[in-house]
């Protein structure tokens, strides 16, 4: 008998997930279409954790409850730090939150993945609605713009059949080989680029005169501000051609466009500026608000629901953590040792912590050095409800089979509530209660409720009701040392999870052996990877997956400026060869 259930990964996609004869694939109907990630056909092969572990000991999941009920009642609320990550993206994970706040710890806020980029959206439209699918799907033309779908949203592939594609990335993707149009752009030069698409837009009186006055009246004067780019020395700067603006021009004028943004563009300190100057693109072109159009980037899975858990707490900084500051820090579905800036300041920090509790499914360098380990279960032995940030579908979660493995989150917050005289309600009260922000449509498909299918139709939601583009420039065109680090998305991995890249990615034009050991070092760090070559790559960058062990030794644990968020591509790195005795 089959099961219909969801897959729980951070992904785009947020797949429907048929389950049958202990194998699992893609539902043929709705936006999965029949077929399942690489990362997700492959899920069982993947070894969890199948005991807990206190100081290196196998015990029970009793002895092992019990030991965190003992580590929670010797340290102050405010010694403890819950750390929740997104290893498991359904809703009913932020019930631990609720025990936690609840009993007075310290959460976290901020984020490791789109938080620059969202700022600079809700800047200028007001809120961060994203442009769903299904949207996508009727645009005429697609701009892929620093997003490899083949990679992190391969349902997009599909949609896009027969559309005009132009492709901006420094990594000439797969889907960059096939596209209409590809601009191989330096890194952090994104910015330039959207302004100067504007500019000339304006110039040719390409701009949507209608859209604007209604919803933009300030465009003007935004105008002026692109005015103080340099056009040819930028141009040369940034890897892109006067004749190559004007291509972009010609295939966008009078169609409807989907411009499809990945988070690479934003992991740098003004991430939030380089947004809103793409938004401000799509304002001059008067995407928004119409069938087929639009800027699709990463919306809130969460919109349109309430959270019935208690969250009110104080909170630290998911970026630049001080682990020390805490006697017991709770790490739930994250790997800060890996995933977290800056890695040797993370290790080092939470040296100092006298209990780490590492509650998840895969052994990592997190769980190599926690106190005590609690085994997770898989999506696939609980219940749970899931929602997406690209779509606005909602997945039930029931659970398909049985385990004896591990604990759910709602059963570990459930006995720590119980065993600290904290209100919490049935497991079946919090599934139907999401269910409530739900309707059904003449398809089958739950949707969330009162989302919008084309966003900013009346308008956007900034005080006035108008887009507000940027008042001033925060960027320069300067001589720089050293190699750009590009930190995307492996094709075998899901950040530190799966199976995990090793190398660091070279154009062979730099002189080195495909296979010899280099160390690669910034000012936050360095790491030993073995080289590979890919001429895929400008000649100016380093290639290194996020999820490759010791890639965060190089990077900055400094946030953003418009918002807690990492900036994982700030730090330019150097090669060295290693030195023989």
């Amino acid at each position: 008998m089959s099961k219909k259930t969801a897959c729980p990964l951070d992904c785009y996609d947020a797949c429907e997930i048929i389950y049958e004869d202990g194998k699992i694939k893609g539902a043929k109907s709705g936006h999965t279409q029949g077929f399942l990630c690489q990362n997700l056909n492959h899920y069982k092969k993947y070894e969890t954790i199948q005991s807990p572990r206190y100081k290196g000991k196998e015990i029970t999941l009793q002895e092992a409850l019990l030991k965190l009920k003992e580590i929670v009642a010797s340290s102050s609320p405010s010694e403890i730090l819950h750390y929740r990550g997104s290893g498991n993206f359904a809703l009913m994970q932020e019930v631990t939150d609720h025990f936690f706040a609840s009993y007075g710890a310290v959460l976290t806020e901020g984020s490791l993945c789109d938080g620059a980029g969202e700022a600079g959206i809700i800047e200028g439209r007001g809120s961060n609605k994203n442009m769903p699918l299904h949207e996508v799907a009727k645009s005429d033309v697609v701009i892929f713009w620093g997003r490899n779908p083949h990679i992190t949203s391969t349902h997009l592939l599909p949609l896009i059949k027969d559309k005009k594609v132009v492709v901006i990335d420094p990594i000439k993707t797969k889907i960059a080989k096939n596209a209409n149009l590809h601009i191989q752009l330096k890194p952090h030069t994104d910015i330039f680029l959207a302004m100067m698409l504007s500019r000339f837009l304006y110039i040719e009186h390409g701009y949507d005169v209608d859209f604007l006055d209604a919803h933009a009246s300030e465009y003007e004067d935004y105008y002026e501000l692109t005015q103080n780019i340099r056009i040819k020395a930028v141009l040369e700067h940034i890897g892109a051609s006067l004749g190559q603006v004007g291509e972009i021009l010609a295939l966008v004028k009078n169609r409807r466009v989907a411009i499809v943004c990945g988070v690479g563009v934003q992991k740098y300190s003004n991430g939030a500026d380089v947004m809103r100057a793409i938004d401000a693109f799509a304002a001059m072109l008067g995407l928004f608000g119409k069938e087929g159009c639009g800027v699709s980037y990463l919306g809130s899975s969460r919109e349109g629901i309430a959270s019935p858990f208690n969250k009110k707490a104080k909170k630290v900084s998911k970026v630049d953590t001080e682990f020390s500051d805490f006697k017991t820090v709770f790490i739930q579905g994250a790997n800060p040792l890996s995933q977290m800036p800056n890695s040797l300041r993370v290790r080092e920090s939470i040296k100092r912590v006298e209990n780490v509790v590492y509650f998840g499914l895969y052994e990592n360098e997190t769980s190599e050095i926690a106190d005590l380990i609690i085994p997770a279960k898989s999506f696939l032995y609980k219940d749970d409800v899931r929602t997406s940030y690209s779509h606005n579908v909602m997945s039930f979660m029931p659970k398909v089979a049985q385990s004896n493995v591990g604990i759910s989150e709602y059963e570990l917050s459930s006995y720590l509530c119980k065993e600290f005289d904290i209100m919490i309600e049935s497991e079946e009260f919090y599934l139907k209660y999401f269910k409530n922000f739900a309707v059904q449509k003449m398809d089958g498909s739950w949707y969330v409720e009162n989302r919008e299918d084309i966003p900013y139709r009346d308008g956007f939601d900034t005080d006035d009701g108008e887009f507000l583009f940027l008042d001033e420039l925060d960027a320069r065109v300067e001589q720089e040392s050293g190699f750009h680090l590009i930190t995307c998305k492996s094709q075998t991995s899901l950040n530190s999870q799966f199976d995990r890249e090793d190398s660091v990615y070279m154009h062979s034009s730099l002189g080195y052996n495909e296979g010899e050991t280099v160390t690669i070092s910034s000012v936050s760090g360095s790491v030993e990877l073995r080289v590979k070559h890919n001429d895929d790559l400008r000649e100016d960058c380093l290639l290194i997956y996020s999820g490759t062990r010791g890639v965060n030794n190089l990077t900055t644990s400094k946030h953003a400026h418009y918002a807690k968020s990492a900036i994982f591509q700030e730090n330019r790195v150097e090669i060295n060869r290693r030195v023989t005795v």
